[in-house]
């Protein structure tokens, strides 16, 4: 939980974006409840001490609204954001990826489709940060590298929460990722780390 609320404050002191009160224990269990996943302890404890909902999106961003909302976020636009990771992998599936541990790739690119998702249904769950910025579901763990996933581009973005925060928010410039010492800590999505 400490690097959750270290994160928090860093955000905070950044000013990057607006932040609301932090979500309840009533809302986090109904979150994850309504989304089939768990926080994991520092992503609960951030977002426990605010819930960062907003900031201007750049020209042409991805994302219109970065910051997963998870008070009053439409449902949808939710769901979209957690399958983001998965989704992603599925698309590179369509133009002729193949995961090495999936052994023998089927000829029709329907097929390749349809037991990609197979598999990926049962692949860790990872959770938005912020953006194409991910971590690790689940309850009782913590101190999970930051990822950001753009289809099958999995890069570290930090080595832990408050790390990512203060890269992404406050202080990037003075970080390289010689700096860093992340270890990979999720089945599959490791396989895409190098």
């Amino acid at each position: 939980m400490k690097l959750g609320a270290e994160a928090a404050h860093l955000l905070a002191a950044a000013g990057c974006c607006e932040i609301e009160p932090g979500l309840s224990d009533v809302e986090l269990r109904r979150i994850e409840e309504a989304y089939g996943f768990e926080f994991a302890d520092d992503h609960r404890a951030f977002l426990a001490a605010g819930l960062p909902v907003s900031e201007p999106p750049e020209e042409g961003a991805t994302w219109e609204n970065p910051w997963p909302d998870w008070r009053h976020g439409d449902p949808a636009k939710l769901r979209e954001h957690l399958e983001w990771p998965v989704e992603g992998i599925v698309t590179a599936v369509q133009h002729g990826y193949w995961h090495r541990g999936w052994g023998q790739r089927p000829a029709e690119s329907h097929d390749a489709v349809r037991e990609a998702k197979t598999i990926l249904a049962q692949v860790p769950k990872l959770v938005p940060v912020y953006a194409h910025r991910f971590l690790p579901a689940g309850r009782g763990s913590h101190g999970h590298p930051v990822l950001s996933i753009w289809g099958t581009d999995i890069i570290y973005y930090g080595a832990d929460l408050a790390d990512y925060v203060n890269h992404e928010f406050d202080d990037f410039s003075a970080h390289t990722p010689d700096d860093w010492d992340p270890r990979a800590t999720i089945a599959f999505w490791q396989d895409f780390l190098s």
